[in-house]
């Protein structure tokens, strides 16, 4: 990843030893190659074995294979990971998933997917890399999403594992604030990664938007700036793209707007996704989680 660091605003992250879930592919994979090329000591882990080894070999750093939603895998492989690393003070709980779901219509089992790797994911990573990174120089950072602010149709399950997973954050604030560590949550809109390409690919997300997406799709570099000022910062927020930032505190009206903007084919879009048959967004090959109710498609 190409991206030169700005040392006049950007304190080094040269030696800093960052774990990042969900490495194998997309933002934490590339957030995982920029700060391993910017001097930071990187660990990934993640469900893909063969892209987990290739992105790990690029930034000459260990991992590990690990569902998230497990908490004895996620203990066994943060343990490990941090023994490699000889310490840690970083983490990064990036791993999620999203698919569409309409309240009224649609599988249960999608909904406690989405809880299972995304919020109960990002708790169990945190539990476990937390005493590891309570200390002066500690941070951990929360992958959330705007989807945890503003509330659209048919991402429900995925708004509300994004909003459990800021609470969590919040709270760790909170908790370990006396070590000297920091806390932070980081909000993204649609950034330019497969995961959104399969997002909005789906019959009823075309209806829905018209064929493009909601806020338009951000290149990912812009996101991958932001990520590594957050963390070299140990900042409380990371927004990307820098003008969502409003939205966070001002969410009250950015739901509003957003609701104003929604289309005439609402009412289409959503009785078609009772029926439309789509995948994750995300691949999940083991996932314990995607072994349950969550796995069948319809």
């Amino acid at each position: 990843m190409a991206l030169a660091p700005n040392p006049r605003h950007t304190p080094s992250l040269r030696g800093r030893r960052v774990l990042v879930t969900g490495g194998a592919r997309g933002i934490g994979a590339a957030l995982a190659e920029l700060l391993a090329a910017h001097g930071a000591q990187v660990a990934v882990l993640g469900l893909e074995p063969a892209l987990l080894e290739e992105v790990a070999g690029r930034c000459g750093g260990p991992w590990r294979e690990c569902d998230v939603s497990d908490p004895a895998e996620v203990d066994e492989a943060v343990e490990g990971l941090v023994a490699e690393l000889g310490g840690l003070d970083v983490v990064v709980a990036n791993a999620g998933i999203a698919r569409q779901l309409p309240v009224i219509g649609g599988q249960p089992g999608v909904m406690e997917t989405h809880l299972a790797v995304n919020a109960l994911g990002t708790y169990y990573t945190l539990r476990a890399a937390g005493p590891h990174i309570s200390h002066e120089r500690g941070y951990a950072l929360a992958t959330a999403s705007l989807a945890a602010a503003v509330h659209l149709p048919l991402i429900g399950a995925y708004s509300a594992s994004k909003a459990a997973v800021e609470a969590i954050g919040n709270t760790l604030r909170l908790e370990i604030r006396h070590t000297g560590a920091r806390v932070g949550v980081a909000y993204y809109s649609e950034i330019d990664t497969d995961m959104t390409q399969r997002g909005f690919a789906t019959e009823t997300a075309q209806l829905l938007t018209g064929g493009g997406t909601i806020t338009g799709v951000t290149p990912l570099p812009t996101a991958l700036r932001a990520l590594e000022r957050g963390i070299a910062r140990r900042s409380r927020h990371v927004v990307a793209p820098p003008w969502l930032r409003p939205a966070v505190p001002g969410r009250a009206v950015a739901q509003r707007l957003a609701e104003l903007r929604l289309p005439a084919t609402l009412a289409d879009a959503i009785e078609l996704s009772r029926t439309e048959r789509v995948g994750w967004t995300t691949d999940q090959p083991t996932t314990r989680a995607a072994r349950g109710p969550g796995s069948a498609r319809g």
